[in-house]
């Protein structure tokens, strides 16, 4: 027994070595880094030079910073165009490849067609930036159809306009988000018995009803995932903004991420932007926490 137990534990102890990579790469990339950043929030800084320390002079000024709280609008618009309005999507667009699609027309359209909502995921963003740049420009090619249409009147400067600049970026936010909703729900379909379906129509259950009855809470664990992970990114987007009107035009499309990046290499006010990543970082760090408490809650519950 005493022998069994020692090559047991000199088991364990040779898994733990394959934890020694990720350990070192998630101190050198993560902790330390994120430690320090949050030493510099209380000092000011230039980046060169000796720090001074401030204690929270600098969260106090973003209290009172009407940009900073500006961006947090911002922030919470984009997680309706990053979380919301691209999960309703994306459980739309799989129910249909499920539960139509595929046995209408074959499973290989349907795995087609997902495979296209989900190209813009792996598109380059500068390479999408571009491209939305020019589709949005006031000469582009969504003005040129609305010219075309007769629809003249209602031609912007979509990127330029601060009153359309910022639902503009929303809308590429959600055609790039779609397909990651797509491909996860696609997945956690495919865990489901075809057979509750065949059931529900025989009962004469419509298709809004299977959704809403079979659909949705079969994918619960998937909504709760891409809801965590969708918000996440909401908080800290950056480079669709960054690509498509640098935080502009008169900062209507500006986020948090973009105002760091802007203190950080613009003014050079390190220690406050430092301040505003940190304060970015608890904000995500408490999300990640009710969304899992939540997640462990609606499992419990299921179970």
């Amino acid at each position: 027994m005493a022998i069994a137990r020692g090559s047991l534990g000199a088991s364990r102890a040779g898994y733990y070595l394959y934890l020694i990579p990720g350990t070192l790469g998630f101190l050198a990339l993560v902790l330390c880094p994120l430690i320090a950043n949050v030493g510099i929030s209380f000092t000011t800084w230039k980046g060169i030079g000796k720090a001074r320390f401030v204690g929270i002079e600098n969260y106090e000024r973003l209290a009172q910073d009407a940009m900073f709280w500006g961006s947090i609008g911002h922030t919470l618009l984009f997680i309706i165009s990053m979380t919301v309005v691209p999960i309703i999507i994306g459980l739309i667009l799989a129910a249909v490849l499920f539960d139509y699609i595929s046995k209408q027309f074959g499973e290989g359209l349907s795995s087609f067609l997902r495979a296209v909502f989900y190209l813009p995921q792996i598109l380059p963003v500068t390479a999408a930036g571009v491209l939305w740049g020019w589709i949005l420009s006031p000469i582009g090619i969504t003005n040129t159809v609305l010219k075309s249409i007769g629809l003249g009147a209602v031609a912007q400067n979509w990127l330029g306009d601060p009153t359309y600049a910022l639902p503009a970026v929303s809308a590429v936010i959600v055609w790039i988000q779609v397909g990651y909703c797509l491909v996860v729900f696609m997945a956690g379909l495919a865990r489901v018995d075809p057979s509750l379906y065949e059931a529900a129509e025989l009962d004469g259950a419509t298709w809004w009803q299977r959704l809403g009855s079979i659909t949705i809470p079969m994918l619960m664990p998937e909504i709760f995932v891409v809801a965590l992970t969708t918000v996440i990114a909401a908080l800290k987007v950056f480079a669709p903004v960054y690509v498509l009107t640098a935080g502009g035009p008169d900062n209507a499309t500006l986020v948090p991420s973009y105002l760091t990046y802007y203190h950080f290499f613009t003014t050079n006010r390190v220690g406050y932007a430092a301040a505003i990543a940190t304060l970015q970082t608890l904000v995500t760090i408490v999300l990640g926490i009710v969304f899992i408490r939540m997640q462990s809650r609606q499992s419990e519950e299921g179970a």
